[in-house]
């Protein structure tokens, strides 16, 4: 594993630190500038400080560990790709966040299709899919989050996509913020 250059928790008791990013394409994390814009939006709404955050599409696990620097209780961090997986571990331990997080080896499909972990509801989720997701893909795999106890009331569903793909509208949550960055468009969700 490599560490890229500008990956880093941008604020919190972790300020600073570097994460570890497997090498190639698989993981594409979220820049700097997007995690500032998304997390200063975050605090302006009061959806970090004690959260219990679900992170699906984890791949490094910064913004979930982003949010845990902040304040947030713990997190699930949800991934299938084994470079990711171990980035993840790598950098919860680093951080000596590995006490406050799981991380669940999983298709994010299959791990909403199935039951809410005992962590949940949960108050903060983000959703970093493959680009090459359409928003009515997206949309379908995050349904169950609205249609069982995985959130709790007022929860911010955070979606980062393609900026080239239609908007992410889900059943039973409000678009309310959206935001640009190139290729990246961010929405939040409210439930």
């Amino acid at each position: 594993m490599a560490v890229r250059r500008g990956v880093r928790v941008v604020a919190g008791a972790a300020r600073g630190r570097r994460l570890v990013v497997p090498e190639g394409t698989a993981v594409r994390p979220t820049s700097d500038r997007v995690k500032e814009s998304v997390f200063s939006a975050l605090v302006s709404r009061g959806a970090i400080a004690g959260a219990s955050v679900l992170d699906l599409y984890a791949g490094s696990g910064s913004l979930a560990i982003e949010a845990l620097s902040r304040g947030a209780r713990h997190a699930v961090l949800v991934e299938r790709g084994r470079a990711a997986l171990g980035a993840i571990t790598t950098n919860l331990a680093a951080l000596d966040l590995a006490g406050v997080a799981r991380v669940v080896r999983a298709d994010v499909e299959v791990f909403l299709g199935d039951e809410p972990p005992h962590e949940a509801p949960f108050g903060l989720v983000f959703a970093d899919p493959p680009y090459e997701m359409s928003g009515a893909s997206i949309a379908h795999v995050l349904a169950p989050l609205a249609e069982r106890s995985w959130c709790a009331p007022g929860a911010v569903v955070v979606v980062e996509h393609s900026s080239s793909g239609t908007a992410v509208e889900v059943a039973g949550f409000e678009n309310t913020w959206s935001r640009g960055f190139g290729d990246t468009l961010v929405t939040f969700l409210q439930a």
